[in-house]
């Protein structure tokens, strides 16, 4: 049997080791049930104890407000793209998009189809930082100001959440911090994310939606993406993402039993900190092209030699030979992307610091 490897990978990725041992323990009959989670009636009361369980974490661990409901969904976050603009336009016409990364663009490109989008600032191409809220052209008539908490493939995160007019609702996208830090959701309308990076397997989505909006979709939004719909039957108008709402249910208790999120924040901060010492304290050998204000504590984008491909092509061999996988950059930025998310331990995160140190001593000129 191949040993296991660490998984720095943007998603899906690792998922915790104790989370997938129960997993295993429990994969052909769960419980009393007498038959696999993966073979459980999405109607039966088991999974119905689950998604329940599930649910009622999410609200502790994430310290959610009252005022929000918990859906489970299907479609990933693109799904939610054009979910979005069906459900909460309420009759305005136009919704304020901030693009800091590949994840809005798209969001935006998605949400043209249903509203107008106007973005409230030009291009930031090659997505390197965020503007000062100050700048924003925001306004007050938007359906909602759309931002991404953290871009993925661009290592830009926001470490506060934008300002916005008093009835202009934030939508948040936080597939890739998800329970990573503390989260304010203050002015917040929909916060949601995929579960494939931090809270589990892929083919989960959670959304979660302020009550007041809910109820507002439009006639062309199909059922399965509508707020109304999934609310009214408790996530499950049609079959949802069974195995994927038990793992992040196992993945939450998780997060419980370690400390909850703010023992998180702390690693999380304690990793990002040893990635980001080690690319600006090697003069000019690892490079982040990402402005130090903004820079992800999940995804570290370098470069090395100054985006040397033939050097990077030999630090993602030696890395997997010392069994570190998923550090290739994303084929739209290139280069080497470490995603350190909450399963990544801080033990592992060195292993790929001291690889990187070996690495330049190796081949600095």
């Amino acid at each position: 049997m191949a040993s296991k490897k660490i998984n720095f990978g943007a998603g899906p990725a690792k998922i915790p080791e104790a989370v997938m041992e129960k997993a295993a323990r429990e994969f052909l009959v769960y419980g009393n049930s007498g038959v696999s989670i993966l073979e459980m009636s999405h109607r039966s009361s088991d999974f119905t104890a689950i998604i329940k369980e599930a649910e009622k974490l999410m609200r502790e661990e994430m310290s959610i407000p009252n005022e929000f409901e918990v859906l489970f969904m299907q479609g990933g976050g693109t799904g939610q793209f054009a979910a979005i603009p069906m459900n909460i336009a309420r009759g305005r016409d136009t919704a304020d998009y901030a693009v800091t990364g590949t994840w809005s663009d798209k969001a935006g490109k998605e949400a043209e189809k249903y509203i107008n989008v106007r973005k409230v600032f030009p291009s930031m191409k090659p997505y390197t930082t965020i503007p000062d809220y100050g700048s924003w052209d925001r306004k007050s008539d938007a359906a909602y100001l759309y931002y991404c908490a953290n871009e993925t493939v661009h290592g830009v995160e926001f470490h506060t959440p934008p300002e916005t007019h008093a009835d202009v609702p934030l939508v948040a996208d936080i597939s890739s911090n998800f329970l990573s830090r503390p989260f304010d959701f203050a002015n917040h309308g929909i916060v949601f994310g995929g579960t494939q990076k931090n809270l589990g397997a892929a083919g989960l989505t959670v959304a979660l939606v302020r009550k007041d909006l809910i109820g507002h979709e439009s006639r062309h939004c199909p059922s399965i993406l509508s707020y109304k719909e999934m609310h009214t039957n408790n996530s499950v108008y049609n079959t949802p993402s069974v195995y994927g709402i038990y793992i992040t249910k196992l993945v939450l208790e998780w997060i419980r039993d370690t400390g909850g999120v703010n023992k998180l924040f702390t690693t999380n901060q304690e990793k990002s900190r040893l990635m980001y010492e080690t690319i600006d304290g090697s003069d000019g050998f690892f490079s982040c092209p990402v402005d130090a204000a903004h820079r992800s504590h999940m995804n570290v984008p370098f470069r090395i030699g100054g985006g040397d491909e033939s050097l990077e092509a030999a630090f993602l061999k030696g890395a997997t030979e010392r069994g570190m996988v998923g550090l290739k950059g994303h084929r739209s930025v290139g280069g080497i992307r470490a995603s350190i998310y909450n399963a990544v331990t801080l033990d592992e995160t060195k292993a790929l610091v001291d690889w990187m140190n070996e690495f330049e001593t190796a081949n600095r000129k």
